[in-house]
């Protein structure tokens, strides 16, 4: 599980993107000040840190400056004015990315993963390019699913899915999670959706869907992927 430092003094930011990253299976420390946040920094040597430019007290270049002399953990820096300046200062400071208020949660995610990414690809971690379970195939290069050999066609709502199922495998993937990340944390339709997903799905790649073998239903929480030869 990547754990990501959040430090910003607005709480009305930090407490949902808190809740957000955790449904979506982060460990999340907050820390609303900049000294808490350095020595939280420190001593529990996060996967990424996100940090606010304009706090009082330490600010966030001040942080981003005394990490950089003992960590080269991700920082990206938030900060309410698009400027050219504040980004190049911050880059000298030491930070990796940037990102401009207001923004949404998908948009953050979405830089902390390519943080999170290049950290594996620097310790020298590959994700796999193709997960292979049972006679179902998912080749995350080409975007292809086949089973049994042949090619399964999916909607990109079912693909993107299964991708977050299949690697997971074994473990509940929440409801919660599968709209944040699928449709967005400001998804307001109908959350039958999902089902209605599940069930092309399973149409699509179960010898009987209505007794799935992979796409397993745990009630009240949310769906899994499991692998039925170790079943």
């Amino acid at each position: 599980m990547s754990h990501i430092l959040l430090i910003d003094d607005e709480r009305k930011l930090t407490d949902p993107l808190r809740s957000s990253f955790e449904r979506a299976g982060y460990e999340v420390t907050v820390a609303n000040d900049g000294h808490t946040g350095l020595s939280i920094a420190m001593v529990e040597n996060p996967d990424v840190i996100v940090l606010d430019v304009m706090m009082p007290g330490l600010d966030g270049w001040q942080v981003c400056q005394t990490i950089r002399q003992h960590s080269t953990v991700p920082i990206i820096m938030l900060t309410a004015l698009d400027d050219s300046m504040d980004r190049i200062k911050g880059l000298e400071l030491g930070a990796d990315d940037y990102l401009v208020k207001p923004f949404s949660y998908k948009e953050l995610e979405a830089h902390v993963r390519a943080m999170l990414r290049r950290v594996q690809l620097d310790h020298g971690e590959h994700t796999p390019s193709s997960i292979i379970i049972g006679d179902i195939t998912l080749d995350l290069e080409a975007h292809i699913v086949t089973k049994g050999g042949e090619e399964v066609i999916l909607r990109q709502k079912e693909y993107e899915i299964l991708t977050l199922l299949m690697t997971n495998l074994g473990k509940v993937v929440t409801r919660d999670r599968l709209f944040d990340e699928v449709w967005g944390t400001d998804w307001l339709g109908d959350t039958r959706t999902l089902d209605v997903h599940m069930s092309w799905l399973r149409g699509k790649l179960e010898d009987d869907p209505t007794h799935p073998l992979y796409l397993q239903t745990v009630r009240g929480v949310g769906y899994r992927f499991v692998n039925p030869e170790q079943g």
